[in-house]
């Protein structure tokens, strides 16, 4: 957001971390509002039934003036409008082939919140490490972090003008394709993965962990030296599939039924960019990023604390993907010069805006 371009011509970050994260805000539109192919297609029967109802009660109520419909009463042409509407809405479900929509805001999400679910949007900050000031805001209508890391990661950097250095978020943000297109930027990530996001991690005797790979032959090994081969690729799902080969192997073992109770054999899934996982796995866990991560809760929890309770920004007052980011924007540069007054004072803002003003009228 170019909102955010003032402060940091007037103040670099030398801290080169930046912290990701997300949070749900409500729409300015009801959960009622949400409506699947099938809400709509129950809902337009039960419509047609009541409409038929209400046409002959009109034809009975009006036989005594010439069995012409006089006036037809004010829920019949509320149902007709109702009606038309949903329609609408299942039309628009159909040729955007679409899962769900809202009908008061079409942008907005089902978002799973503290307080339940309601219609939303996943507000999205990028947050420096120094100065604690939000680099980059953007608001997604997705209901997890999951493909989100390197859209952000490449907003931040554009407003900061060069790549971080290191870029740390939680485990939501924890997918290998995303991953992958920040590692190739040269930038350190610092992300546990699902498995290292639980606090008590359960060691399993026959987790995957336990089973060596075999790069070279394209296999794996398991704790009895026995070999899984290589089976098939799932684009759909983006792994490969690892079979024991010989199936009687698992059968006859003693591990039987701990390991694995399939008569196939045991199977293991490797992820199409496992080297990355394994990679960021071992980032995760180095002193260095575990210091980082603990930072994390500090730097991003207080800025969403801050628009949410502090400036009221709960939920959007706008609606529509480009109005929601738009206030977003507006909340988090209300943030950051809060943030600033406290870090440098209004004597010093002012005269980076006065700086400013002069670079640009020249």
């Amino acid at each position: 957001m170019t909102a955010f371009g003032t402060f940091y011509h007037g103040r670099r970050q030398e801290g080169n971390t930046l912290f990701i994260d997300g949070s749900k805000i409500r729409a300015n539109a009801s959960i009622k509002e949400i409506w699947t192919d099938e809400r709509c297609e129950e809902f337009l029967k039960k419509l047609d039934i009541r409409i038929e109802e209400l046409i002959k009660e009109c034809e009975s109520a009006d036989k005594n003036e010439e069995g012409t419909l006089a006036k037809l009463p004010e829920e019949l042409i509320g149902k007709e409008k109702l009606k038309k509407r949903i329609e609408g809405v299942l039309e628009k479900l159909k040729a955007e082939e679409k899962k769900q929509i809202n009908a008061v805001d079409e942008d907005s999400v089902k978002v799973k919140g503290r307080q339940g679910s309601h219609a939303g949007y996943n507000a999205q900050i990028a947050v420096d490490e120094k100065n604690g000031l939000i680099v980059n805001s953007d608001v997604v209508n997705e209901n997890n972090d999951i493909k989100q890391l390197s859209d952000q990661v490449k907003q931040a950097n554009e407003v900061l003008g060069s790549n971080c250095e290191t870029v740390c978020a939680d485990s939501g943000y924890s997918n290998t394709e995303t991953l992958k297109e920040v590692l190739e930027e040269g930038i350190v990530v610092v992300v546990p993965s699902q498995r290292q996001a639980l606090h008590e991690p359960k060691e399993l005797p026959f987790s995957k962990d336990k089973f060596k790979y075999d790069e070279e032959n394209n296999q794996y090994i398991c704790p009895e030296n026995k070999i899984l081969k290589y089976s098939h690729y799932s684009k759909g799902k983006g792994h490969y599939l690892y079979r024991m080969q010989c199936p009687s192997n698992c059968i006859n073992c003693r591990y039987f039924g701990e390991c694995t109770d399939s008569k196939r054999g045991r199977a293991i899934i490797r992820l199409k960019h496992e080297k990355i996982r394994e990679e960021v796995e071992t980032i995760y866990l180095t002193p260095e990023g575990q210091e980082i991560y603990k930072k994390r809760k500090e730097k991003v929890e207080l800025p969403f604390g801050h628009i949410k309770r502090n400036l009221n920004g709960w939920a959007f007052l706008l609606r529509g993907l480009k109005g929601v980011n738009a206030e977003m924007a507006i909340l988090s540069t209300c943030f950051n010069i809060s943030r600033m007054v406290t870090i440098i004072g209004i004597k010093d803002i002012l005269a980076v805006f006065r700086k400013r003003n002069k670079v640009i009228q020249h």
